[in-house]
């Protein structure tokens, strides 16, 4: 594979001093900034985060920071997820939508107060729709990328080494809640979250200095622990249904189309800019939707383009992410099917670059 030539535009972070120490192998681009991608191997990868404890460097997942008097008009524009019940100190899964309903980015929204909001970011240059729409609008509202470089410790040892670094009071943070924590003076939020299903926290790490003395502290006090440095893993996030922006779905999707239906208030949500699309879209019913799928055979080359799918002859939607897994001992993947083939239990075959294999569709995603 020929290599990415690293430059200035390709950012580095307040933790890649540490990620290079660590022996990171390979990295992909993300937000314009390196994203590690395999440490040791990704499947060795897999196997140490299910079973104890990984720092990750995940600042590419930058921070919109919406801040002012129209700052929660502004957020509830961006998404069909009802905003008005949200508490400071709570975080939201949010799609986000443009006037078509299409999706644009999948983020995490933290409200830290009613007039100051941080809109952690999928892969997308969201921030410049987020300024259009404040001044097209003339709202009363900076928006702007503020200092903040999140890093994640996920895995089943989690809360034993932030509670070694923070105090036990970061055991009582409730899932998508945050709360704030002191570092060498640095008021820091701490949310538990993550882009795993192992459990963990994602730590706001607002200011670049005390990114190194950060990350060098949670690896002193989790030695026993056997914490390593890690990175969003493939296996373990087909396996647990976690979507890749860019990958598993584009503005081209709604988010009923995701499965991310649960998320849309589409009714109540006023003021969403993609609203009306949306509501023709949840009466009507998405045609294609995600779906878990099982590929025979041994295991798949990586899929880094979609892979048509085909039923009765007929293309009936496409592979997006796919991967073998150990645990589960079958080809795990991520698809978009049409109606007609979308049901669990449903044979289709997928066009993979070492051939068609046969494939089923799944009831649920594996974990």
């Amino acid at each position: 594979m020929p290599q990415i030539s690293l430059s200035r535009r390709l950012r580095r972070t307040p933790f890649s001093d540490g990620v290079e120490a660590a022996g990171v192998k390979g990295y992909t681009v993300y937000n314009r900034m390196l994203l590690p991608t395999v440490f040791e191997s990704v499947e060795a990868d897999y196997r140490h985060l299910k079973t104890h404890v990984q720092v990750w460097d995940v600042s590419c997942e930058r921070q919109v920071e919406l801040r002012g008097p129209d700052a929660a008009r502004l957020m509830q524009m961006l998404t069909p997820r009802d905003l008005r019940g949200m508490l400071p100190g709570q975080c939201y899964y949010v799609p986000i939508v443009d006037e078509t309903g299409g999706m644009l980015n999948d983020p995490v929204a933290v409200k830290l107060a009613d007039d100051r909001w941080w809109i952690s970011i999928a892969d997308s240059d969201l921030l410049l729709w987020v300024k259009g729409l404040a001044n097209g609008y003339r709202l009363d509202v900076l928006v702007d990328e503020p200092d903040v470089s999140p890093l994640a410790v996920q895995g089943p040892k989690a809360d034993d080494l932030m509670a070694r670094v923070f105090g036990d009071r970061v055991r009582d943070i409730r899932f998508f809640k945050f709360d704030m924590f002191q570092f060498e003076g640095r008021d820091l939020a701490i949310a538990r979250s993550g882009y795993s299903k192992q459990g963990g926290f994602e730590i706001y790490v607002e200011g670049g200095d005390i990114g190194m003395p950060l990350w060098n502290a949670l690896f002193a006090a989790g030695e026993d622990l056997q914490v390593r440095a890690g990175c969003p893993n493939l296996i373990e996030r087909i396996e647990g249904g976690l979507l890749s922006y860019g990958n598993d779905m584009t503005d081209d999707n709604t988010p009923h189309e995701c499965g991310l239906g649960k998320f849309c208030n589409t009714h109540t949500a006023i003021g969403c800019i993609g609203r009306d699309a949306l509501l023709r879209v949840a009466k009507e019913g998405p045609v294609q939707q995600i779906r878990p799928i099982a590929i025979e055979g041994d295991a798949v080359p990586p899929c880094d383009r979609p892979w048509p799918v085909y039923g009765g002859g007929k293309r009936v939607g496409q592979v997006t992410s796919a991967t073998w897994s150990p645990d589960f001992q079958t080809n795990v993947s991520i698809g978009m099917l049409r109606l007609s083939h979308w049901e669990p239990g449903t044979q289709v075959e997928v066009e993979t670059p070492s051939g068609m294999r046969t494939a089923i569709v799944q009831d649920k995603f594996w974990i």
